[in-house]
């Protein structure tokens, strides 16, 4: 089972709007908040959390085969 990932918004006085997602690891978290970056404009900073960097489990990377492969046909 895919675990639960959350993004958090937050908007400022000036309209600036900070995006952090939370329980996603390696680019997933890019993948997961695309739309809504294209939808809001230009990114103007980018801060990677270290998660960014860990590696997805096995049971993550076989799940994700699997719905490309359904994906496909």
């Amino acid at each position: 089972m895919a675990e639960y990932q959350q993004v958090e918004y937050t908007i400022d006085k000036d309209g600036n709007i900070t995006e952090k997602v939370l329980n996603a690891t390696g680019a997933s978290c890019l993948d997961l908040t695309a739309e809504v970056e294209a939808a809001l404009g230009v990114v103007e900073q980018r801060e990677l959390l270290p998660s960014y960097y860990e590696t997805p489990s096995a049971t993550e990377e076989t799940t994700n085969e699997q719905v490309s492969q359904i994906q496909s046909s």
